[in-house]
Order: structure tokens, then sequence, then C-alpha cells
């Protein structure tokens, strides 16, 4: 089978990736092997590439929103069925024993694994998962517009829901990539009124093709002050801008796994019990319940194809902010 792999950390412009021949992997116990359809680039993607995460596994397989079909079992594998079309996400396996595991907080578990970051992902023709993290998929949503929703949807859900949005809300969204464009569309199925701060011609007129009521460029404080806000861009300069955002009692999400550092600022912003909350990973429910609505409220992905061979590429495209939406590698196209 063909598989882009990372050796090593280095700019993503110098083409690190490389694409080689291996063997398929086969399914220990538990797992199961899935053929890959389709995967989704994600910024995370990039942050693996060029070393802002640690690497403590070396070479990987970048990738994490992975759709396809189950070609293999595993002993013992019994929930899943050879043909059964799955999705694979960024949370690849947990331990099940730990504190976090066991209060419900899988997304926090102290020796969780990661697809694409420490468990090989899906630029390739195929990868192994544990069966019970592998994600039924709604019929009603195809490949490529399913594969950007199981980081860039699933996560951008998490956030909202760690914002604690209610229906009808005011919500500001900073920064307009692979995530706010899902979740905007979630937040108008919700009700809610949204406005985006974002840098880029092309991410402001994709935010008003998409309904935003208000859009300013990236620092720009929205005219009405809002219920809740999400920050997505992984510039931590934004973050006092989105307090200055909020009404008090609101509350501030940040939807990146990394991001510069957050600059010192005055605790009024903070005051009157206006909140700032992180989001880490994502959990099986997660990404369960979002894919649910996504299908329901007939989600759908801008999406601009590549293929395996042109990873690189596509990568070079999402960190210089050229893609309409989601950048999407068509591996198999059945």
């Amino acid at each position: 089978m063909r598989a882009q792999v990372l050796h090593r950390a280095a700019p993503i412009a110098t083409s690190p990736l490389a694409l080689e021949t291996r063997e398929p992997p086969e399914p220990a116990a538990g797992r199961v092997r899935v053929r890959v359809r389709a995967c989704a680039c994600c910024r995370t993607d990039l942050h693996v590439c060029e070393g802002d995460l640690d690497l403590p596994v070396l070479p990987i397989v970048p990738g994490h929103q992975v759709v396809g079909v189950v070609e293999a079992l595993g002993a013992g594998c019994e929930r899943l069925r050879v043909g059964h079309r799955v999705g694979v996400a960024w949370l690849h396996e947990t331990c099940g024993v730990c504190r976090y595991c066991v209060r419900g907080e899988e997304n926090l578990c102290e020796r969780a694994r990661f697809t694409g970051w420490t468990a090989d992902g899906g630029y390739a023709d195929a990868l192994t998962v544990p069966e019970a993290f592998a994600v039924r998929l709604p019929d009603a949503l195809d490949d490529l517009e399913a594969a950007p929703l199981l980081c860039a949807g699933v996560i951008g859900y998490r956030a909202a829901r760690r914002a604690e949005i209610q229906p009808g809300e005011r919500v500001a969204l900073f920064g307009f990539g692979a995530s706010a464009h899902l979740v905007i569309q979630l937040l108008h199925h919700w009700g809610c009124d949204v406005v985006v701060s974002t840098r880029g011609e092309r991410h402001r007129a994709l935010a008003e093709q998409l309904g935003a009521s208000w859009v300013g460029h990236t620092d720009d404080v929205p005219p009405e002050a809002c219920d809740r806000a999400i920050v997505f861009a992984p510039a931590g300069e934004l973050v006092p801008i989105a307090l200055r955002s909020i009404r008090p009692g609101g509350t501030v999400s940040l939807a990146g796994i990394h991001m510069s550092p957050i600059p010192t600022f005055d605790y009024a912003l903070l005051w009157r019990e206006r909140s700032l909350r992180s989001v880490a990973n994502m959990t099986r429910r997660d990404a369960e319940e979002f894919m649910a609505q996504a299908a329901e409220a007939n989600i759908t992905a801008e999406t601009e194809l590549f293929s395996l061979e042109e990873a690189n590429t596509a990568l070079q495209a999402v960190k210089n902010d050229a893609i309409r939406g989601a950048a999407v590698l068509l591996i198999d196209d059945h």
C-alpha cells in the first residue's frame, strides 16, 4: 500500500512527507483495518509535520479525518462487519481505567493515543484502529462531506459545547477556516446569530455566503456584544479581543490544540463572570452526536481535492490560507 510518511519534522515548504510503499497493516485483536477512501487535511497535521507538537513516535503517517470501509477484522471484533463505512478521528484509543476515563472524560486520558500523531493515520491506503473507536457514519453524508467533519466539525462542536452556546444566542467566531465554516452551519441550525472576524478576503466572503450577519477583520470587535465566542485561529493575541466581544456572564472557548502566547490583559476583560475555556481533543460521544446533527442539518463542507501524492502541496495550501473550506485527499474513489 501507499503511505505518506514523516521521518523528521521540517517546514512544510520543504515537503517533509515521503511517499512510500508498505505492507498493509494486519489488525490485532480488537482492531479493524480500514481501506481509506478520503482523508481531510487539518492544521494539526501541519503542526505535526513542522514539529510544533512533540513527536514521540517517528516515523509517523499523519491524518485524522479518515473515511473508509472496514476490510479486515481482528480477533474478538463484534460491533463492525467487513464493508461497514466508518470514520477514524483524532482520538485513536484510550486506556479506559485512568481517573479521566472513569469520569467520562476520555478526551483527557493520561495514556491516550492520537491518530496521525502517536498512531499511524489516514494519509495512506489503509490503517488500523480499535473497533470501539471507529465511528459509524450516517448514510446521508458521502465520503467527501464526512471527512472534514471528523475533526474540524467535531472539535468545532465540542468548542460550541464548551462555550455553553444556547439556541438563539449571538455568537462570535474568530478565524474562519475548515472548522468555523462548519460550525456556522450548526449554529444556524440552532437558531443563532453569528458574526465573524477573520483575516483574508476569501474567508470573509465565505462567511458572508454562509450567512454571517456581520463580518470584520481579524482584530475587529463585533459592533454588538455577543453571548459567546469561539477562537479558531491559533493566535493568542485574539483572546483579549474575544473577551472584549462578549457580555458579562459570557464564555469564550479556544478551539485549537496549538496557540501562540496569549498577551497579558486587564482583569476587567474577565471580570463580571466572563469565562475562558480551552478545548482538548474530543470524545467518541462528540463524534457520534455531531455526525448525526450534521446529517440532520445538512451541514456541507467546502472542499478542495488533492491526490495522496499531493499531500505536501495540500498542507502547504493549508498553511498559506489558500484553501476555501477544507483540503481533502481523495485516496480511493471506488
